[in-house]
């Protein structure tokens, strides 16, 4: 057996198979299952009809009429399946030219029989090459048409129904990808392969389980037409047609005008890629074309989904400017309806609405305030979007011809006018330009705008809340610091006091006279301090950490309180450089000290100062043997703001304190008890080279201790 016939015999077994699998199936799925959707019913329909093209190739051949006629029914059959799946409950609403697609791959399925029949009035041998072409690129262009709908129709899927239609996309995917590539050769070759026309059968057999597998699955199969969908197949078919065009008009050209044919040629195709030069970059066309197909093939105009993310990507997108969210405010509503310019009016203090951001019309001339207040009063109370060309006409309302600004209504390229409104409040006023193609606003339009005002006006409310709320926030710590500096004030009082009662008892000692200038010196210097630190005090928010030593700074405070019937001891310990602002703590060791003297007042026993370094901090301890608190009170009181056991106090002191040790990152810690005293404990970093000669002097003791431990080396040589 030669080639050839073994060919042909594989061919006919092949299709033979073919045509018994899917004739047995679809019998077995009319019997046996109970159809209860629709979609099933074409399914059988073209499985049977599969059956039969198989079988007419067996037993006809591929190149009979009566093959080519059935293979054009059965994809017709297999594209009607895929309209079904295609269809939903809401679409018997929709207009009928959303199934335009499909009816540009039925019109080329019409056209197949007629290119077929001429082709078979000639012969197949005698035949001009025109209409073999023609017919090849028919079956090549329904074919590149059909896998895109398939691909499509399967990635607009509702996720749960795709389990159900995975498997007859797959199937209708491989006979359409096979037969591409069976007419893509044919029309290179000139000829139907052989070798591929006998494949075809066993392919199209091996078909059978995978619609086998998807009729028992049972799934709802339920397909939603998406726009990305639309747009990108009626391109694709588009350009598909347009390559028929132009194979058919060359050959015409050159079968009738052969002198000419190529100059023609030449001259069509350079005109062609002229137009598509000029027209797709250009922003009207393209604009006019979207217009085009969302008005004739969708029931909205609008991808609400797709609108909705696009929002939310602009108005989450980050900038460095403060004024960023109002021009991507600007720019979410320009994008609904394609404007390329935009402004944004608010209100002031006082009402007035004023021009608060461009975006795209550095030009237009904007009065201030930039309308009335019955501008703002229509808008507030009706919540109209209004287009300007219709205030513009005879026939306009008068309601809204009083209340729009005349600024607005003289300038032709101000289109819409938004109000943004939040809790029944006007927040602003987006005023859009023209988009590039000019058009009358319906009620989609309006809603979507509508809608979209609305939650741009919750972001315009958002940031004019969060802008009191800092404004706020900075008059709460003015006067946060303005009550630290009474209370630093009421303690430079009460020492003037103390050194005015001294005075006259002791204002004719030599010593007291210095000692009382002195005084009255660091007096002046703290009081300028507090007025430097009221005046700027953005800029004494700043803690300045720097490394100094503790034992000047508490014989200092020591010597500043210490005052006849007040005693300051201080206990002497090792030397010990800390990391902290000098003079925060200065006030800290300054009002502890004093809260030390007044609860031990009638009690003998001095206030006591002491410090000592321990690993990586250092101590600073106020000991008192007074009056003594309550744990109750320490928990609950003693470092809560405008709480005092004292009569006149403010109750900062405390507060102040702690939050100046914090603020250096260290700790205050309180022991007490009541009728007993109360020991301070002021916990800061020690300086970093103290630290390190702590570690040295820590390791050299435990080395002598170790050397000098005679029983610890028996132990050691013991073991």
């Amino acid at each position: 057996m030669d080639l050839a016939s073994f060919l042909g015999l594989a061919g006919f077994l092949g299709h033979l198979l073919a045509a018994l699998l899917h004739g047995g199936l679809a019998i077995w799925l009319s019997r046996n299952l109970r159809i209860q959707r629709s979609a099933q019913v074409p399914l059988i329909i073209a499985l049977g009809l599969l059956s039969f093209w198989a079988l007419a190739v067996a037993w006809e051949g591929p190149q009979a009429s009566i093959s080519l006629f059935v293979e054009t029914v059965r994809n017709g059959a297999l594209l009607f399946l895929m309209f079904q799946l295609l269809r939903s409950d809401d679409s018997l609403r929709q207009p009928p030219t959303v199934h335009a697609l499909y009816a540009v791959l039925a019109g080329v399925l019409a056209l197949q029989p007629v290119f077929d029949g001429i082709v078979l009035s000639f012969g197949a041998e005698l035949a001009p090459p025109l209409l073999f072409y023609a017919s090849t690129i028919l079956r090549m262009i329904f074919a590149v048409g059909a896998l895109v709908l398939v691909h499509n129709l399967y990635s607009i899927s509702a996720p749960q129904t795709r389990f159900a239609i995975r498997l007859p996309m797959a199937g209708l995917a491989v006979l359409w990808f096979f037969d591409l590539n069976l007419y893509a050769v044919a029309y290179l070759l000139y000829e139907l392969p052989v070798e591929l026309l006998a494949l075809r059968g066993v392919i199209v057999a091996c078909l059978m389980p995978v619609f086998a597998l998807a009729a028992k699955r049972n799934g709802e199969w339920k397909i939603q037409l998406s726009r990305t969908v639309a747009f990108h197949s009626f391109s694709l078919i588009a350009i598909g047609l347009y390559l028929l065009a132009m194979a058919l008009v060359v050959q015409l050209l050159s079968y009738f005008v052969a002198d000419y044919a190529r100059l023609t040629q030449v001259g069509l195709v350079f005109g062609a890629s002229l137009a598509a030069l000029v027209l797709l970059p250009s922003n009207s066309f393209r604009a006019w074309f979207k217009v085009k197909i969302a008005k004739h093939f969708f029931q909205h105009r609008y991808d609400y989904r797709s609108e909705w993310m696009r929002f939310a990507d602009t108005m989450s997108a980050r900038e460095q400017d403060a004024s960023s969210l109002h021009s991507r405010i600007i720019q979410a509503v320009a994008d609904i309806t394609d404007s390329n310019a935009g402004l944004l009016l608010t209100p002031d203090e006082s009402g007035r609405f004023m021009l608060q951001e461009r975006w795209n019309w550095p030009m237009l001339e904007v009065p201030a305030p930039a309308c009335t207040g019955t501008t703002a009063n229509f808008f507030a109370t009706s919540g109209f979007i209004v287009e300007l060309d219709n205030v513009r006409g005879d026939d306009a309302d008068d309601v809204q011809k009083a209340a729009i600004a005349d600024w607005m209504v003289e300038d032709k390229r101000i289109w819409v006018i938004v109000p943004l409104i939040h809790f029944e409040k006007l927040e602003g006023l987006v005023i859009l330009g023209r988009p590039t193609l000019n058009r009358t606003l319906d009620w989609e339009d309006l809603d979507m705008l509508r809608v979209v005002g609305r939650q741009a006006a919750s972001y315009v409310a958002e940031q004019r809340g969060q802008n009191a709320l800092l404004e706020s926030r900075q008059f709460e710590d003015f006067n946060r610091r303005f009550a630290f500096v009474v209370h630093d004030i009421k303690n430079i009082v009460s020492q003037l006091a103390l050194l005015s009662r001294n005075a006259e008892k002791h204002a004719d000692k030599p010593e007291f006279r210095e000692d009382m200038v002195e005084t009255l010196q660091g007096t002046v210097a703290k009081l300028n301090a507090t007025l430097t630190r009221l005046t700027n005090y953005r800029k004494s928010q700043d803690t300045i950490i720097a490394p100094f030593d503790v034992k000047a700074l508490v014989k200092s405070v020591a010597k500043q309180k210490s005052a006849p019937g007040h005693k300051v001891q201080v206990l002497m310990g090792d030397v010990m450089t800390i990391s902290g602002d000098k003079a925060a703590l200065e006030q800290v060791l300054l009002h502890l000290v004093q809260n030390a003297l007044d609860a031990s007042r009638d009690n003998a026993q001095p206030v006591m100062l002491k410090w000592s370094p321990s690993g990586i901090y250092g101590y600073i301890e106020i000991v008192d043997h007074g009056t003594g608190m309550s744990a109750e009170f320490i928990r609950t009181s003693l470092f809560k703001p405008f709480v005092s056991t004292k009569d006149g106090g403010f109750g900062i002191g405390a507060f102040e304190a702690k939050s100046l040790i914090e603020a250096m990152g260290g700790h205050l810690n309180v022991e007490s008890r009541e009728g007993m005293g109360t020991r301070m404990i002021i916990r800061l970093p020690l300086a970093l080279d103290q630290h390190d000669d702590l570690i040295k002097v820590d390791n050299s003791r435990k080395s002598k201790t170790k050397d000098h431990n005679p029983d610890r080396k028996k132990i050691g040589a013991g073991r």
